[in-house]
């Protein structure tokens, strides 16, 4: 089968038809993912059905992984998505519920996840799409004179606010556990070494610095509001056995909504950031 290569938007997203999970571990294959990656900030192939393993060699070529502890896999750098307990661990399938709002990887680390590769196993027919939205092409949208505004802000990034959106009605005890986790400061715009920016938002943006809460959260909102407009966002419709990777740390994401016993069974693996948000 010939290899076709398919621009999705103007903004965000590529799909690739014609190769197998076996074609992509090679440094050819990583080589020209990676220019892509860069180019288009999401790159879809269409049914490689790629196993475990090559999944975790070609995570290799492109990046340093990300371990995964749970134990859950032969391969440790496998993390199981799924919102069944009886696939995985009960509370991390709690947790997942987290993902139906948009959000980036690793806001609360210093080096925030270079990017995310995601592969289906199981999909559910009625729901569980994957939608990005670019904050590259967001920021760059916006007027000179918000862009200087902007500039001046720094958000507090949080497990605890992500976790509370997703679980409004969690316990007192639930809630102290989330505030353990450390906070992380970062600014709102991410300027990077080669000078491109974007904006640096979504669930775990707890409350913009100096700011009165309720004006950092009308803030922060307008912003999420802005980035998630239809111009800026990719729908992934999944096909059981796709791979999908993405920039991670220029692209929000969220699941849309499924039961949580749906078949939908994901394995992930993650990219270790290569630059701190400065």
């Amino acid at each position: 089968m010939s290899v076709t290569v398919t621009p999705l938007g103007p903004h965000l997203g590529v799909e690739i038809t014609g190769m197998s999970g076996g074609d992509l571990p090679t440094t050819a294959a990583a080589a020209a993912c990676l220019e892509t990656l860069a180019r288009h900030g999401v790159v879809i192939y269409r049914e490689a059905h790629i196993s475990d393993s090559d999944l975790v060699s070609f995570s290799r070529l492109l990046g340093r992984v990300v371990p995964n502890p749970t134990g859950e896999h032969e391969r440790a750098e496998i993390a199981t998505i799924t919102l069944d307990p009886a696939k995985t661990d009960a509370t991390l399938a709690w947790y997942r519920k987290g993902n139906f709002l948009w959000h980036i990887d690793g806001a609360t680390d210093q080096l925030p996840q270079k990017a995310t590769l995601l592969t289906a196993r199981e999909v559910d027919e009625t729901g569980g799409d994957t939608e990005f939205a670019s904050t590259y092409a967001a920021y760059e949208a916006l007027p000179d004179t918000e862009k200087v505004a902007l500039a001046e802000h720094h958000v507090l990034h949080s497990f605890a606010a992500a976790q509370r959106r997703a679980h409004p009605d969690a316990t007192d005890e639930q809630q102290a556990n989330w505030d353990r986790v450390p906070t992380r400061k970062h600014p709102l715009v991410w300027t990077r070494g080669n000078g491109r920016r974007s904006l640096l938002l979504g669930a775990t943006a707890g409350e913009v610095v100096g700011l009165p809460p309720a004006e950092g959260e009308a803030l922060l909102q307008r912003l999420l509001e802005w980035s998630t407009q239809p111009q800026f966002v990719l729908r992934h419709r999944w096909r059981a056995g796709d791979l999908v990777i993405w920039d991670n740390t220029g692209m929000l994401h969220r699941a849309l909504p499924f039961a949580a016993t749906s078949r939908r069974l994901m394995h992930r693996t993650t990219l270790v950031g290569e630059e701190a948000v400065a």
